[in-house]
C-alpha cells in the first residue's frame, strides 16, 4: 500500500503560478511511474502528465504542454507539478497517482486550484 499527499494548491490569478508537491510513502517510489490528474466540477477526471521512474522522461497532455512541468526527487519520495501561465480553465482538483500498467493503482486525495480571471 502507497500512501500519497499532495500539497500546494491555492488561489492564483491567470497567469500566475503554483507548484504542487505529491510526497509517498513506501520504500519503492523509485520504482513507479508517477501521474498527476485534474478534475473539474461535473467534468471527467483529465489526465494531466506522468514522469518515469528516474525523471528522465516526461509526458504532458495538449493543453498543459509547455506551461506545466512534472519533476520528481527520489531521496525525498516526492512527485512535482509546476504549473505556469495557468488558465481559468485549469481549476480542479488535482491528484497524484502511481501508475502501473498504466493505470492508477495508487492515489492522493487531491488539493485544489483555483484560477481567477
Amino acid at each position: 500500500q502507497v500512501q500519497l499527499v499532495e500539497s500546494g494548491g491555492g488561489l492564483v490569478q491567470a497567469g500566475g503560478s503554483l507548484r504542487l508537491s505529491c510526497a509517498a510513502s513506501g520504500r519503492f517510489f523509485s520504482s513507479y511511474i508517477m501521474g498527476w490528474f485534474r478534475q473539474a466540477p461535473g467534468k471527467e477526471r483529465e489526465f494531466v502528465g506522468r514522469i518515469n521512474e528516474n525523471g528522465g522522461s516526461t509526458l504532458y497532455a495538449d493543453p498543459v504542454k509547455g506551461r506545466f512541468t512534472i519533476s520528481r526527487d527520489n531521496a525525498k519520495n516526492t512527485v512535482y507539478l509546476q504549473m505556469n501561465s495557468l488558465k481559468p480553465e485549469d481549476t480542479a482538483v488535482y491528484s497524484c497517482a502511481v501508475l502501473i500498467g498504466g493505470s492508477r493503482r495508487y492515489w492522493g486525495q487531491g488539493t485544489q486550484v483555483t484560477v481567477s480571471s
